[in-house]
């Protein structure tokens, strides 16, 4: 059974002694506000959950014209340096900023990444998600998705 006793989608945690856990992927406008989410075993490498998280992005509402159905620019940390995946980002004409493994510093992408890592520490702060109790992995997803409501709530309100 996949994830043992935790339940599915969680694995063996890389940098917490093998323990069972969980990693929350999420992609966030220039403001912070969640887009898009999704839950993976936390020994599932980054770049795997890339491709769901930009097909789950929802339409974006724009002054005028039609609604945009994808974002016009993406970036990434070095965890997302891979050919494939900037291959399927321009062939969904979405500009990818990635910052290259062995070549560029993190600190340059730093100017843009810090919201999303703001947007992360949000939801670490929801003590449901500190830990996760849920055994069914889409009753974490489902508090996840409220946590990142309020988030969208309180940042469009100020």
């Amino acid at each position: 059974r996949p994830g043992g006793k935790r339940g599915p989608l969680t694995g063996p945690n890389p940098t917490d002694r093998g323990k069972p856990g969980s990693k929350i992927h999420l992609i966030t406008d220039r403001n912070g506000v969640p887009l898009s989410l999704g839950v993976s075993g936390a020994n599932m490498h980054d770049s795997l959950g890339l491709q769901p998280l930009v097909r789950g992005i929802p339409p974006i509402r724009s002054r005028r014209g039609p609604r945009r159905r994808r974002p016009a620019k993406l970036h990434a940390d070095k965890g997302y340096d891979y050919d494939h995946l900037r291959r399927w980002l321009r062939e969904r004409r979405i500009r990818h900023r990635i910052a290259r493994k062995g070549i560029e510093s993190s600190t340059r992408l730093g100017r843009h990444r810090w919201v999303v890592e703001r947007t992360v520490s949000w939801l670490a702060g929801c003590r449901r998600l500190h830990r996760r109790y849920e055994r069914k992995a889409e009753h974490f997803l489902a508090f996840v998705g409220i946590a990142a409501a309020l988030i969208g709530y309180r940042r469009l309100t100020n």
